[in-house]
Formats: structure tokens, sequence, C-alpha cells
């Protein structure tokens, strides 16, 4: 039986997915959690052959938990299960060690040959990201989007900043010092050649960032 623990914070998303895994004969969701840091906690307590990671988490994103997994168990799969699509955050993902990337809009038959495939630790790559990697080796540096350019601490600020939230909101909810934000925003808008909220704000809705 594929031992699978699930982190997403909602309860009727996380309700769905396992309602319909816990239906194959030889998976089942036996954990669940809403955020990034309980699932390091009980990744900790026990084994499992399979973590399903929502990206856009309270706190801490889905990347930078995936990287802490995969810090501490190299060999265990990881699918980002995220409401961006491919495009957005799918070769960051894979960059980061995910074994696969999903929307969450996905059919269900795919999610499922998606387990099964990366149990044991290979990947799984949709056509869809498979054709965004492609356009990522062949394109130069100065072909990418601005915000291809920020790291991913980077762009997750740049995100709350394009929400509205004040430099002390993102220290908190980041669990970061006030300083330490001030000079992530320096370096976005440094590398984003840009001189204010606003034009990050319309940068990130102009480019679907926010979504």
């Amino acid at each position: 039986m594929t031992k699978i623990i699930i982190a997403d914070d909602h309860p009727m998303l996380r309700f769905g997915f396992i309602q319909f895994i816990n239906k194959e004969v030889d998976m089942k969701v036996t954990e669940e959690c809403e955020t990034g840091e309980e699932l390091l906690s009980k990744i900790l307590d026990d084994d499992f052959d399979i973590v399903i990671l929502d990206i856009d988490m309270p706190g801490r994103n889905g990347i930078d938990i995936l990287k802490e997994i995969k810090k501490m168990k190299p060999e265990m799969p990881v699918l980002i299960l995220s409401s961006f699509n491919e495009t957005r955050y799918g070769v960051r993902a894979i960059q980061a060690g995910a074994n696969a990337y999903l929307s969450k809009e996905v059919k269900k038959e795919i999610l499922i040959e998606t387990l099964r495939r990366i149990k044991g630790g290979k990947k799984f790559i949709t056509p869809q990201l498979a054709e965004v990697l492609a356009d990522e080796i062949d394109s130069s540096s100065s072909d990418k989007p601005l915000h291809e350019k920020l790291s991913d601490r980077e762009l997750e600020i740049m995100r709350h900043i394009a929400l509205g939230k004040s430099v002390s909101e993102i220290a908190e909810l980041l669990s970061l010092s006030v300083n330490t934000i001030n000079t992530y925003r320096a370096r976005v808008m440094e590398k984003m050649k840009m001189k204010s909220n606003t034009q990050l704000a319309l940068y990130a809705l102009e480019n679907k960032l926010l979504d």
C-alpha cells in the first residue's frame, strides 16, 4: 500500500483529493495537514511513500518546504499540486527537486497515474511542462521575463508586495525580520528595474502572477 501525506490549506480541496485517491486499492492518504511546518513535523515522525504539496500556503511557500523535504529525505517523492499552471512555477518546482508538478484542475486519472509513476523516485513531466522546460533551455537569460530572474524567495516577496501587504505583515507571515524583508524588497526593485510597489503590482497583474 502506497502511503501518502497531503498538505493543502483548503479543507474542501483536501477532502476531494483524499476521497478519490483512497478509492484506489493500492494507495491511501494516511495523513493530511494545513501548513508546511506541520508537514515537515509529520514527515520527521513517520515514513511516507509520496508527499502531495500545495505550492501556495500560509507562511513558507511550497517551494521552500519542498527544499526542506529534500534536505531531510532526499529520496522521498514529492508531487507539487498547484492552482498555478506550469508556466508560472513548474520549472522552479522541478529544479527544486519536485518529482512532478500538476495543476489542481488536472483530471483524476492523470493524478493517479502521476502518483504511480513517481513512487520510488521517478519524475513525471507533463507535455505542457516539457514544453516550458524546453523553452527555458533554448532561451537566453536576456529573453526571460524580468520576474524569472528573481530567486524563489524574491518572487514570493514580490507577490506579497503586489498583493498590498506591508513589510511588517510580510515579515510576520514568513517569520523573517523587517530588515530582511526590506533587503529582499530592494533586491526585487533592482532586478525588476522598478521604483514603486505600484509598478510591481501592475507588472504582477499583467503577467498573471497573482491568480
